[in-house]
């Protein structure tokens, strides 16, 4: 059985689109096997360990969106601190700024401060201080760098594997609540409550 040229066209286009579309889903497949997904399904690349509840949290020195340089040291024995690791290109992490900022809001005047780390580096800094400003969003936001090595400077030594991450810190200096993921309202403010009570 012979097709017609235009026949024969449209099966050799329906065979092409047939190949892509499976070779599309190999690599999407092998792709996703390097990275752990968490529930609610964000990315986490493996073999990065993030900080324990208990730890420490490591000292770090970088600007923010406005050029002035943040000392976490400086601020130990002060105030508790919410740390949220994020990305302008990261959905949850968009969905979760209001949250952050409802936090910020609410105790900014009871010994809270609340810093977004960004990951996109000094190449977008006007995208997210654009981000920032069209959001409303009134707490620090820091831009993290990289160092000699090609390493995050704060990034790294938290052990963030994937956006959003977020790290509560008391006042003395040790992680309170480490949290890889969306976090619920209700979560953040329970542990927010506790931090400040110490």
């Amino acid at each position: 059985m012979r097709f017609p040229a235009k026949g024969r066209t449209l099966l050799l286009l329906f065979c092409v689109s047939c190949v892509a579309t499976w070779m599309t889903v190999a690599f999407a497949q092998e792709k996703e096997k390097s990275m752990t997904p968490l529930s609610g399904g964000i990315p986490m690349i493996e073999g990065i360990k993030m900080l324990e509840v208990g730890s420490v949290a490591p000292d770090f020195s970088i600007k923010d969106t406005e050029g002035v340089s943040y000392n976490y040291a400086e601020g130990k024995g002060k105030k508790s601190v919410l740390l949220v690791f994020w990305s302008i290109f990261c959905e949850p992490c968009r969905a979760e700024m209001p949250i952050v900022q409802k936090a910020h809001d609410k105790y900014k005047n009871a010994g809270l401060d609340v810093l977004a780390v960004a990951l996109d580096g000094e190449p977008l800094k006007n995208s997210i201080v654009g981000f920032v400003k069209q959001e409303e969003y009134t707490f620090r936001v820091l831009i993290d760098e990289l160092d000699a090595k090609e390493m995050f400077k704060v990034a790294d030594p938290y052990g963030v594997a994937g956006t959003p991450t977020l790290y509560l810190v008391d006042k003395s200096g040790k992680v309170v609540l480490a949290k890889a993921g969306r976090l619920k309202e209700e979560e953040m403010e329970t542990a927010i409550q506790a931090a400040l009570k110490q």
